[in-house]
């Protein structure tokens, strides 16, 4: 109560007086700071609202992708493995191979670009993702069919005898 000594409760007047700027700063008569220029309890909590927020998008940035060495100059598959019209899953490394045409070779990498699930093996010159139903073109690794927006990253490889060899 006003007089009695005590301090009033003012937290409903700040909340109903401080608004957000466009530029991230705090308008209102309400402070968001404590008392002696200390940060205050709303100030600490958004600064680690959005250090949480910027490292789970820094987490889902990595699509679960773990370093690993240089595929470069390594036979991923043979060409017999690989048939036309469909192509080849190898799961310990992550990729899919297609030959969409007699004796073109195409490599993508086998995570879903909607949720990072394991493609399936390629028929039919798509690229089918089981998880929810996404569709990649087998020539290309452009989406057809979604969730998924984006395309599979694409591997280059070439023919060396009668291996696929990243390039």
């Amino acid at each position: 109560m006003p007089g009695d000594g005590r301090p009033e409760d003012t937290t409903r007047q700040e909340r109903s007086d401080v608004a957000v700027r466009a530029d991230g700063g705090v308008a209102g008569r309400g402070s968001a700071r404590g008392s002696g220029g200390v940060p205050g309890r709303r100030e600490v909590l958004g600064v680690a609202g959005v250090a949480v927020c910027g490292v789970a998008l820094a987490a889902c940035g990595t699509g679960g992708a773990q370093a690993r060495p240089s595929l470069k100059g390594q036979v991923i598959a043979k060409t017999a493995d690989v048939p036309v019209g469909g192509g080849k899953l190898i799961g310990d490394l992550k990729l899919v191979v297609t030959q969409p045409q007699q004796g073109v070779y195409k490599a993508f990498s086998a995570a879903c670009t909607h949720k990072g699930c394991t493609v399936s093996t390629p028929k039919d010159n798509i690229i089918r993702c089981a998880c929810h139903g996404s569709e990649f073109a087998a020539d290309s690794g452009a989406p057809n069919k979604g969730p998924a927006t984006a395309p599979l990253t694409a591997i280059a490889v070439k023919v060396e005898g009668d291996g696929i060899v990243v390039a």
